[in-house]
């Protein structure tokens, strides 16, 4: 049986939330790009983007990054689909020198993350890298922390942890889920 642990009204503050702490931890955002992986983490890049202007009034250029052929546990993420669809960044933009900010919707392992910065050097090497992930649920098997978490929820590994927006499931909260 599913548990809503966020809903929409606290995924949104939550929003705001990491949105004011990038703005308190950048003084100048003059070398900042924001970049979401592919798909929840590039919605959620979209709203701290819009939350970041609303504050700050500087529009952070964004890139959607799809990080499909760079993991390393491809064959078991989608056993279902022996060929995956990869669809690219949505925009080339070089990161040479730039402040990074990644962000994604939950790290669990920390392989997507791997996976996201193995990606990340096609478009050049960055100055820095910061994570955001909305949700933190643990069982690293990679030295991968985040530098601003929206929530840490402790699970177990016979759940699961699904961020739902509203592009892709209509609404906006995050759910726990048995396997």
């Amino acid at each position: 049986m599913e548990k809503i642990i966020i809903d929409a009204d606290r995924f949104l503050r939550t929003i705001s939330r990491i949105s004011h702490e990038i703005i308190e931890k950048h003084q100048d955002f003059n070398n900042v790009i924001l970049v979401g992986v592919k798909r929840r983490g590039a919605e959620i890049a979209e709203l701290i983007q819009r939350r970041i202007e609303e504050l700050n009034g500087v529009s952070l250029p964004m890139m959607e990054l799809d990080i499909t052929f760079y993991r390393d546990d491809l064959e078991y993420v989608e056993p279902e689909n022996p060929t995956p669809v990869y669809s690219g960044a949505s925009s080339y933009m070089n990161i040479q020198g730039k402040e990074v900010i990644l962000i994604d919707d939950v790290l669990f392992t920390g392989r997507t993350i791997r996976a996201a910065m193995d990606a990340l050097t096609d478009f050049g090497r960055a100055a820095k890298i910061e994570l955001v992930i909305f949700v933190d649920r643990g069982h690293r098997e990679l030295p991968i922390r985040a530098d601003y978490v929206g929530k840490n929820v402790p699970t177990s590994r016979d759940e699961q942890v699904q961020v739902r927006t509203l592009k892709y499931d209509g609404c906006y909260e995050v759910a726990l889920l048995p396997k």
